[in-house]
């Protein structure tokens, strides 16, 4: 284990926990109210170009901050993949072809089980030896003084990074992601021809005691209703697909199906395999 992962070296951290709400309501009590609603979150995405700070949304949509880290404990993470037309993959303005709110089970076309699809293997991508289909994590952080999480949509190129770093910070030490607060920071990497970001992460504290069990209430409370957000997501996409109607309305798209990220045709940093 790394030196960054143990107490000793973790540097002395302030985070202000969200206040528990008291509140005797579960998730169930709570669907009809949430039916046609979708929960929504800002989202910060992992820059392209090899660029080294993070572009975070403000009330004022053309003065965003940028940030060379963001600290969160991360409250919920899963897998998510989205599938576009071959040369759409980064206009903005095209929905998927098909998605997965779980990385599982695909909606769309082809559809069907992610595991099995053909467009889930490498080598399937036209620009290189990536997959066809663009497999993320989607990170729920929770920045001190917030009550509602950002939404960070990890590319195939920090999946290794997450990866390790959450085995070696939560599953081999036997706690859960959100039992820390942890640093997510930017490196670049080349392909051989492009420069790409790649995110980073670092452990900074643990939580423990009184502060653990509230960050522990509000954590379960989260992923129930974003567990159910995502189900009501999926079965709409299914129910559009199934009705004979086309829909345009972005707000449609399944809720990890992830924004895609901008980048000029040459840069295809994101959807190649990943570094070894």
């Amino acid at each position: 284990m790394t030196t960054q992962n143990t107490n000793a070296t973790m540097e002395p951290l302030n985070f202000q926990l969200p206040a528990v709400m008291d509140s005797n309501f579960t998730p169930e009590d709570l669907a009809d109210d949430m039916e046609g609603l979708q929960m929504s979150f800002q989202r910060i995405k992992i820059p392209a170009g090899g660029n080294l700070v993070f572009e975070i949304p403000t009330d004022d949509p053309d003065n965003p901050n940028y940030e060379k880290t963001i600290e969160g404990v991360l409250i919920y993470h899963h897998d998510a993949n989205a599938y576009w037309p071959e040369g759409s993959e980064y206009d903005e303005n095209t929905a998927p072809l098909c998605s997965s709110v779980d990385g599982k089970q695909g909606i769309g076309e082809p559809g069907g089980s992610c595991v099995m699809c053909a467009m889930n293997q490498y080598g399937t991508s036209s620009e290189g030896r990536g997959k066809a289909c663009k497999n993320m994590r989607i990170l729920y952080l929770l920045q001190s003084g917030e009550y509602v999480p950002i939404q960070i949509s990890l590319p195939p190129t920090s999946l290794k990074p997450f990866r390790n770093f959450a085995n070696q910070t939560f599953l081999l030490r036997c706690r859960p992601s959100y039992s820390c607060v942890i640093q997510i920071g930017l490196k670049k990497e080349n392909n051989g021809g492009n420069d790409y970001s790649v995110a980073t992460f670092r452990l900074l504290k643990n939580f423990e005691g009184e502060d653990l069990a509230q960050i522990r209430f509000y954590a379960e409370g989260f992923k129930e209703q974003i567990k159910l957000a995502l189900k009501q997501r999926a079965d709409m996409a299914k129910e559009q697909l199934d009705d004979g109607y086309d829909y345009i309305n972005a707000d449609s798209q399944p809720i990890c199906s992830a924004d895609p990220v901008y980048m000029p045709p040459t840069i295809d940093g994101d959807r190649e395999a990943l570094p070894a």
